[in-house]
């Protein structure tokens, strides 16, 4: 026998590395949660996810079940299909579905509640939302505010507080908008 082949007595040992099933059940749970959540969303939502047609078609099709063992094992396949993919693009428009939803109904308090101050504090509620929205027209909504008053004072429908919200919906919306446009301004600087 030559030097060059000679036998190590000490073979090694290999051992393959399972994979840890708690951790993957747990995985499998937050892809199964995911699935249920986008069974939940509208279609035109559902659709800015840009899901795979076979994922995208089976959401569709969960999201009309009802909640019995066919439709639990539909989001079986949902969830197997998405362990199959990248779902960070997903999860980053989901966000922000979610936050727009979340921002929607903040939006919608804060205009209430400007309504009803307006409402019930009447000239002294004005000037302060003067004061933070200096491009809201202050005779439609002293008009209305006033209107308001005296139809809850009568006890009328409430027309006026209505068309009070819709004014000051319209007035928050219009600067969000411009709020979303310094941001996308800032980030192009950044760029």
């Amino acid at each position: 026998m030559s030097e060059e082949y000679e036998y190590d007595d000490e073979a090694e040992e290999f051992y393959a590395i399972r994979p840890n099933k708690t951790q993957i059940k747990k995985d499998m749970a937050v892809l199964f949660a995911l699935s249920e959540e986008m069974s939940e969303l509208p279609a035109g939502q559902l659709k800015t996810l840009e899901l795979p047609e076979i994922i995208n078609k089976a959401v569709i099709e969960v999201s009309g079940m009802p909640h019995k063992g066919a439709r639990k094992r539909l989001l079986k396949f949902i969830t197997s299909q998405l362990h199959k993919i990248d779902l960070e693009p997903i999860l980053e428009k989901l966000s922000r579905i979610k936050n727009k939803s979340a921002h929607a109904v903040r939006e919608h308090h804060a205009v209430e509640r400007w309504r009803d101050r307006l409402i019930s504090d009447g000239n002294d509620a004005l000037m302060a939302l003067l004061a933070e929205q200096p491009q809201a027209d202050r005779q439609v909504l002293r008009q209305l505010s006033r209107n308001a008053q005296k139809e809850a004072e009568a006890g009328k429908p409430p027309k006026s507080s209505r068309q009070l919200y819709r004014q000051l919906k319209l007035l928050f919306q219009v600067e969000g908008e411009l709020d979303d446009e310094s941001e996308f301004e800032d980030e192009q600087e950044i760029d």
